[in-house]
């Protein structure tokens, strides 16, 4: 795996100032050479003439020449941006140093080709790289979780290169190869749990719509780990959609609003077989009727509807006696 070397770099403007120096001076040159050169009508002086013509082809092949090699040289870096070197094919390091700079004129400006996700023509890459984060919006995506229910699922990767070397040798194009294992990562961690609780499994057990926290973190450690491949960290990873697939939503539904209902009523006689209780307890401590059990039962059931029906009781009038 490639290793990334940090370089340091000459400082543009003095560069700047010795080309044009150089251009001023190929200018004398030009200058001085033609005004050595005899007129029409003087005679001919070879060793005159020969001199002139040289510091003036010199001097225009120089002014021609020279400065358009050092600008070359010349180039520009932003904050949170690298430069990788690339000398005749062979890594020289990468400059993360901002600002204006010179380097040797015959460093590469392209780390090769790749191909174009939608022409599929080679497009060069350029050796300058963003160390910005970047986040990528995941497609919905319909898999199967754990217990082979279709859900849809799509995640958002918030994401940044760190090492140029691997980013740009590594893999063929870094920015494809971080949304295709996005996918795949994904995917696997969508089936590697439960939508939601399902019966006979552990009421511990992590499920995707119950902890996010958890299934992002599981998450950002697989794009950790398949990323790194290609000098890029994972800042952030999270859900950003997730459901049943249409076919089953309405299926899954019906399910949780059962589940609603059962826990509902539950609660409900918990609460009426306390109070029930308290009842009963409050009547005999205090000595206000001495009820059989036969009549506890009846009236066990009768304040059991009370407190449990769906509606409000119909109060009904005794007017005899107790058991009658």
């Amino acid at each position: 795996m490639s290793v990334e070397k940090t370089v340091h770099v000459r400082s543009g403007w003095p560069m700047l100032v010795l080309t044009l120096v150089l251009v001023v001076a190929f200018a004398a040159i030009i200058a001085t050479g033609a005004t050595m050169l005899p007129p029409d009508d003087a005679p001919v002086t070879t060793t005159a003439q020969a001199l002139g013509v040289g510091l003036l082809v010199s001097g225009i092949v120089g002014v021609c020449i020279v400065p358009l090699i050092l600008l070359m040289g010349f180039f520009t870096i932003q904050p949170n941006q690298a430069r990788v070197l690339i000398l005749f094919g062979d890594y020289k390091g990468t400059v993360r140093d901002e600002g204006f700079h010179w380097a040797n004129p015959f460093y590469s400006r392209s780390a090769g080709s790749t191909a174009d996700p939608a022409t599929g023509k080679a497009v060069p890459m350029n050796t300058k790289i963003s160390l910005r984060a970047r986040t990528y919006n995941g497609d919905h995506l319909k898999v199967n979780d754990k217990c082979g229910n279709p859900i849809e699922i799509a995640d958002v990767v918030v994401w940044r290169v760190e090492n140029t070397a691997k980013a740009l040798f590594d893999v063929d194009d870094y920015n494809s190869y971080v949304h295709t294992q996005s996918e795949t990562a994904l995917r696997h961690v969508a089936t590697a749990y439960a939508y939601d609780q399902m019966p006979g499994e552990p009421e511990d057990g992590i499920t995707l719509r119950s902890n996010i926290e958890e299934v992002s973190a599981a998450l950002k450690e697989e794009l950790s780990v398949r990323l790194e491949k290609a000098g890029v960290v994972i800042d952030d990873a999270r859900l950003t959609h997730l459901a049943y697939a249409p076919e089953i939503a309405q299926a899954m539904l019906r399910r949780q609003q059962a589940d609603a209902v059962i826990a509902a009523r539950e609660k409900i006689v918990q609460g009426a077989v306390g109070m029930v209780d308290m009842a009963l307890s409050e009547l005999s401590s205090k000595n206000v009727v001495d009820l059989d059990d036969e009549r506890k039962a009846a009236m066990v059931s009768n304040l059991m509807v009370v407190l449990c029906g769906d509606s409000d009781a119909q109060p009904v009038l005794n007017t005899g006696t107790l058991y009658q």
